[in-house]
């Protein structure tokens, strides 16, 4: 029987609370102070005049921006191809004179060993034929 007691009063409360809560409500709603008529009229046309003017100020960035990326966007483009271009082709002439000065080294190189080797061999030559000479005068002077 307790419980039902408490559950009942719970129940009362709550109907009490939902009633109270309309009830304060009609009394808040009651204490606001309407606009009139023309107090109305001029808020909305400040409102949608307001909302006009900025949808106005968004539309021209909006459109300028446009214009912008279409054009300064081309010719930005543009300009970086260009300069790429122009680095690749720096580039290609640089490794072709890296490659001209590489191979005109090389060659030099390459001649430098063969007149080192050529002067050896004349060296050992004439080595051999002053020998040969020597000889040729020892000889001569024996007889």
């Amino acid at each position: 029987m307790a419980k039902k007691e408490i559950s009942n009063k719970k129940e009362i409360k709550e109907n009490k609370v939902k009633k109270h809560f309309f009830k304060d409500m009609k009394a808040e709603l009651k204490k606001v102070i309407w606009p009139t008529k023309k107090q109305l009229v001029n808020n909305t046309v400040a409102v949608v005049t307001i909302v006009f003017i900025i949808v106005a100020i968004v539309f021209v960035l909006d459109s300028v921006f446009d214009v912008m990326n279409q054009y300064g966007m081309t010719k930005l483009q543009s300009y970086v191809v260009e300069r790429f271009k122009k680095e690749e082709k720096q580039d290609n002439n640089n490794n072709e004179q890296t490659n001209t000065n590489e191979d005109s080294t090389n060659t030099e190189n390459n001649q430098n060993t063969d007149n080192n080797q050529n002067t050896d061999n004349n060296t050992d030559n004439n080595q051999d034929t002053g020998n040969s000479t020597d000889d040729n005068q020892n000889a001569g002077a024996n007889e």
